[in-house]
């Protein structure tokens, strides 16, 4: 190891002499950069080098080479100008760049050994690792901004070792294309990438996009040539004038001029020879478009990219193109629902024969067509999906406040009235179809409830109270969320109807019949929300605090040991402890620890309660959590963390003695002999 770095440091003295004799280094710095270069190298050399050793040492270069660079300039910059004379003063412009070129250095070891030791540690870094990405990217950006000829080889290297790696492929195609210019090697490139990942779509749409932009550059050359007839062609009525005034620019090639007859054969000659390169462009764009349905034929959000390229570009004969994507969208996807919602939302975008119209009848045309759209795709795909995207379209079209709102429509010349009909039929079919799921009947809900708030229309409360109890009666009885918010809103109503936050006991009855009706009918952990409503609700009424204790009991025990249960018994004993006392909340959760198989985390929320009242001095709260620490273990003796807190509490709280035992207890049971070692960080 020792005669290979030494080998490696021998092949930098013609380096160093250079930088010594150009007054870049002293050489006591040049010993230094030695010194550190050995330790580099070593580390480089050990039996299991690391990514961040040769990182290291790459920064270590380029800091040197940057420093070197900065001290040549200000050196150069420090040389004074030779002296000229008169004559050499009024020299024309080659003798000015004679003048630059005196001024500079020529061209040395230096100058290039700092990139070619950077390049050498990137060469072994990455047959080291091999299958890092980041360092082959790391590796490949340092050549191009170098502009070394070694691209090319990296560049086949990481392709090699990683051929399933899109981002490789369009990288090598975009510096082939952009700085190497070479179109050829590009589409070579991408083509290859494209056999070795037909399923990747980034791939597909950088193609289309590199061949686009191509066609744009050949037709600016056309354009700098004069070749483009359909750009440069100015109409008929100016023509004439512009040739007239501009006839110094036209020479004829006979006394005679050309006739008018040869002249129209020349442009019909031109148009067509134009007229073929674009039938040749639109050829390659249908050749990627077929390619990429065969690849990926289930991918609609390939097709709408590439829809989105034709688009936003304008290129001649391309609206066939466009149709026939546009066909063979509905073909493939007129199952999906996702299909009909964008396809509806890009009527929103559509410009045609919008110039004709004023504003506010240009947006309710489009508006229309969106609607047309939807209800077309409710006719043939009546899903609770579909009916979702249809109400979620106009709540963005209704409400401004929504993410996802269509600022088309909201400004003075529309009225969210005016469409509120039309939403709440989107609802209606929806129930009347039986596409109604739980999240919509919400929506649903919640729209009438909001409709309730504006003075025009307070009616539409008590319809939203009277839709939340049918819709609960019907056949989502099971639906947590729409039983949550019909208990909200039953509270609101009783709440606006008496004028304050207290309740009678005929209110409080009522909204506990409500409860009753609910809670046992649901799992715990879809009612976790309605438990939390209703302790808040009746935590200050006993009579019926307590009935709803007996209930949670009842589902507690066919719950077990889940965490959404824990946090329910968990919220009765805060409200208890916050209301009654430790006395109480002590009683309370007995009694839930008495049901079958409690959970862990009600176990750990008890215990932390008892540490606590342990940790300022109550000696009760150390009883009781060494109780609940030992009925802890014996449900759950595998647990090593529950064992680890129980040892840390002794040794804290306890004395050497139940520190011991507890500790001696852990191994027998976990047969482990550092099962309660702390781990250190």
């Amino acid at each position: 190891m020792a005669d290979t770095v030494q080998y490696r440091l021998e092949r930098m003295s013609d380096e160093l002499d250079d930088l010594e004799r150009r007054g870049l280094f002293t050489r006591a710095e040049l010993a230094e950069v030695v010194r550190r270069r050995r330790d580099f190298e070593f580390r480089l050399r050990r039996h299991s080098p690391r990514k961040a050793d040769f990182l290291d040492y790459i920064a270590y270069l380029l800091r040197v080479d940057a420093l070197r660079d900065l001290r040549k300039r200000a050196i150069i910059r420090a040389t004074p100008n030779p002296t000229h004379s008169d004559e050499d003063n009024d020299t024309n412009e080659d003798g000015k760049k004679r003048k630059k070129r005196k001024k500079k250095w020529a061209k040395s070891i230096s100058d290039f050994a700092g990139v070619l030791s950077v390049l050498d540690v990137y060469r072994m870094a990455t047959v080291r690792f091999k299958g890092d990405l980041d360092l082959w990217f790391r590796y490949l950006e340092f050549c191009r901004q170098k502009g070394h000829g070694r691209m090319k080889q990296v560049m086949a290297q990481a392709i090699r070792y990683h051929p399933n790696v899109p981002g490789l492929w369009m990288y090598a195609a975009a510096w082939e294309f952009d700085q190497n210019l070479n179109v050829a090697a590009a589409r070579a490139l991408m083509q290859s990438g494209l056999r070795s990942c037909p399923e990747s779509e980034d791939m597909w749409i950088e193609y289309l996009r590199m061949e686009l932009t191509y066609l744009n550059k050949l037709k600016a050359r056309k354009v700098a040539l004069g070749e483009d007839v359909k750009t440069l062609q100015k109409s008929s009525d100016d023509s004439g004038q512009w040739k007239e005034e501009n006839k110094e620019l036209f020479m004829s090639l006979d006394e005679q001029g050309d006739s008018p007859k040869e002249s129209g054969l020349e442009d019909v000659a031109l148009e067509d020879k134009e007229d073929l390169f674009w039938q040749q462009g639109v050829l390659i764009i249908r050749t990627i478009y077929h390619g990429a349905m065969e690849a990926l034929p289930s991918s609609l959000t390939l097709r709408k990219k590439i829809l989105d390229i034709l688009n936003s570009v304008e290129l001649a004969h391309s609206e066939e193109l466009r149709l026939e994507v546009m066909d063979d969208l509905k073909k493939d996807f007129s199952h999906n629902e996702d299909y009909w919602d964008w396809l509806a939302r890009l009527q929103l975008s559509d410009s045609t024969n919008s110039s004709t119209l004023n504003r506010k009848e240009a947006v309710l045309d489009k508006l229309n067509k969106s609607i047309q759209v939807y209800d077309e795709a409710v006719r043939k795909l009546p899903t609770s999906k579909m009916y979702s995207l249809y109400a979620n379209f106009w709540l963005g079209v209704v409400f401004s406040d929504r993410e996802d709102s269509i600022s088309l429509f909201h400004d003075a010349d529309f009225d969210a009235s005016e469409f509120t009909s039309a939403i709440l039929k989107v609802f209606e079919n929806a129930e009347s179809c039986g596409c109604l799921s739980e999240d919509l009947a919400c929506q649903y809900v919640s729209l009438c409830l909001k409709l309730g708030r504006s003075e025009e229309a307070p009616e539409r409360l008590e319809e939203a109270k009277n839709l939340a109890e049918k819709l609960c009666s019907g056949p989502l009885s099971q639906a947590a969320n729409l039983w949550n918010l019909r208990a909200s809103i039953e509270i609101k109503s009783l709440a606006t109807a008496t004028g304050s936050a207290s309740f009678s006991e005929e209110n409080l009855s009522s909204l506990f019949d409500l409860f009753n009706i609910v809670l046992p009918k649901l799992s715990i952990a879809k009612a976790e929300g309605l438990w939390h409503t209703a302790m808040k609700l009746f935590s200050h009424e006993k009579i019926y605090f307590e009935k709803l204790v007996k209930c949670a009991t009842l589902s507690l025990s066919s719950a077990g040991g889940s965490d959404c249960g824990a946090s329910v018994s968990s919220a009765f004993v805060g409200w208890v402890l916050q209301k009654d006392g430790i006395k109480q909340a002590r009683k309370m959760y007995k009694r839930f620890l008495a049901l079958p198989r409690p959970s862990l985390k009600f176990f750990q929320f008890c215990i932390e309660l008892e540490a606590s009242l342990a940790s300022i001095g109550n000696n009760d709260g150390l009883v009781n959590a060494r109780k609940l620490y030992d009925s802890a273990i014996s449900l759950y003796p595998q647990e090593r963390e529950l064992w680890r807190k129980y040892y840390n509490m002794e040794l804290t709280a306890g004395t050497s003695e139940t520190s011991n035992a507890i500790y001696w207890r852990a191994r027998k049971v976990l047969n482990d002999s550092t099962a309660l070692d702390i781990p250190r960080s």
